[in-house]
């Protein structure tokens, strides 16, 4: 039999980032003397790689420019490591999920639009990074909703679509399951609105961590 697998998408279902993410922005589109885009706006692009978030916030530049943007946004986001200005804390519930799937022997992994390093310091931060098998991000894959990710972490993971779910807070992660073949659970606590997680044809939607754990053991 193959392994069961649970992938989790990380800003917005792992944890809340929303403040640093925001601020990250605001900081990269004030240094081009741009406007910067409102709150909602910017959260609805979270969970896509950052080049292409940044095209969709700002379609009428060029591709060289969104790229110079996303560099902007990293030293913002670096800066503000350095100066313990992060705030992405774990959703309630989280780290227990997490600690209860892999005991009953799920094996559990991410995949995200965050950066490596930005995804080890989460997962470390927060003491849990030891619990997953597979860690996907965009510096290696195309942005959701390619399947690229999803597929590499059911490889590395010796899983099959029939035994693998996704979980996650954007129509991004909903659609990235669909066109890898897994179970698709949107959560309710995100980014993107339920409803739009139900549009996308996620199986299910969690509005907290212990329905999350009744619908990722239903299949």
């Amino acid at each position: 039999m193959s392994n069961r697998l649970a992938v989790f998408d990380c800003d917005g279902t792992l944890v809340d980032s929303q403040h640093s993410i925001c601020t990250a922005m605001t900081l990269a589109f004030e240094g081009e003397k741009l406007a910067v885009p409102d709150r909602t706006t910017i959260l609805s692009v979270v969970g896509l790689s950052l080049p292409l978030a940044i095209a969709r916030l700002l379609p009428e530049a060029e591709a060289d420019f969104h790229d110079h943007l996303s560099e902007s946004y990293k030293r913002a986001f670096q800066q503000m490591r350095r100066d313990n200005a992060v705030s992405e804390p774990l959703y309630p519930g989280i780290a227990e999920l997490i600690r209860q799937l892999n005991a009953d022997g799920w094996l559990l992994g991410v995949a995200t639009g965050k950066s490596d390093r930005g995804l080890n310091l989460c997962l470390s931060h927060h003491g849990i990074h030891a619990h997953f098998v597979t860690l996907q991000t965009a510096d290696r894959h195309p942005s959701k909703p390619h399947p690229s990710m999803l597929l590499t972490a059911m490889a590395d993971a010796g899983a099959i679509p029939e035994t693998t779910v996704m979980i996650g807070d954007t129509s991004y992660d909903i659609d990235m399951a669909l066109n890898s073949g897994t179970r698709a659970l949107g959560v309710g606590w995100g980014y993107h609105p339920p409803a739009d997680l139900i549009a996308a044809g996620a199986h299910g939607v969690a509005m907290d961590s212990d329905e999350l754990n009744a619908h990722i053991r239903a299949a």
